[in-house]
This record gives C-alpha cells, sequence and structure tokens, in this order.
C-alpha cells in the first residue's frame, strides 16, 4: 500500500519553516532571546544589587527573582531545542510581558541609572518572542494544529 500523504504530528520538525530567509531569522530570534535570557541569569541568581532592588520594589524579593530566574533558564532552554521552540517563545512571552508590566507601572522605564537598558532587552525578548509564537505556532500544544 503507498501511502503518499504524510501528516505532521506535534511538534513539528524544525524544517516546518520552507524558506532559508525565514530559517535564518527564526535561528538569529532564537539565539538572540536565549542569549538575553541566559545573560540575566547571573544576576538573579547570584543576588545582585539591581536585582534585589528590582524584586524589592515590585514586592517580590526574593522569591519572584529566583522564580523569574527559573523561569527565564527554562524558556532559553526550550528556545534552544528544535521541537520546544514555541513552548519557548510562549514562555518567553509571558515572562517579558510580566517585566514589562512592572517597568511601564513600578519601575520606570531607567532602574538605578541603566539608561532604559534592562527595559531595552525585556522589549527586544517579548518582539523576538512574539515572532516565533508566529512563526512556530503550529508547534503550540493543544492550539496549533487548529491554527492556519
Amino acid at each position: 500500500m503507498n501511502n503518499t500523504s504524510h501528516t505532521s504530528t506535534y511538534p513539528l520538525p524544525p524544517a516546518a519553516l520552507s524558506s532559508r530567509p525565514l530559517k535564518a531569522l527564526a535561528l538569529i530570534l532564537r539565539l538572540g532571546a536565549a542569549l538575553i535570557l541566559f545573560q540575566t541569569l547571573f544576576f538573579k541568581f547570584s543576588g545582585a544589587e539591581e536585582s534585589r532592588y528590582i524584586f524589592t520594589k515590585v514586592g517580590l524579593e526574593p522569591v519572584g527573582r529566583i522564580g523569574s530566574g527559573v523561569a527565564e533558564l527554562i524558556a532559553a532552554g526550550l528556545l534552544l531545542i528544535p521541537r520546544t521552540i514555541a513552548l519557548g517563545a510562549a514562555l518567553s512571552l509571558a515572562i517579558m510581558s510580566g517585566a514589562l508590566f512592572f517597568h511601564l507601572t513600578v519601575l520606570g522605564i531607567e532602574v538605578k541609572g541603566d539608561g532604559g537598558l534592562l527595559f531595552g532587552l525585556a522589549t527586544v525578548v517579548f518582539f523576538a518572542a512574539l515572532a516565533l509564537v508566529i512563526l512556530y505556532r503550529k508547534q503550540l500544544p493543544l492550539i496549533g494544529g487548529k491554527l492556519p
């Protein structure tokens, strides 16, 4: 029996993106977001003064600092695994939504004279993650198979 129809199962392989430029863009977005997420971990896990200040100001020190660090570690790891890109992007989007919310409501754009660096990095990760969620939407559990 020759069955020429092929049905994809969750999760989709990384080849789900059809064009070479799209694959390159996705790789740049994944690596960039993961790099930013990874580099902030040192400050969160070491209890750096700026991290303690931020999480004290939003009323979540130390649980929020360590919890967000763990979530960011997981998100960055998921972004690097081809079969879990959509999950990593969705988690990154959620984490950065929280970060941007606190920047816009409690912290301000500039935190302790950083010139808006942390806000800028959160914005970059947010938009990279949003683009990745769109590109890899078919990988999303429960809803991915129903999306165009």
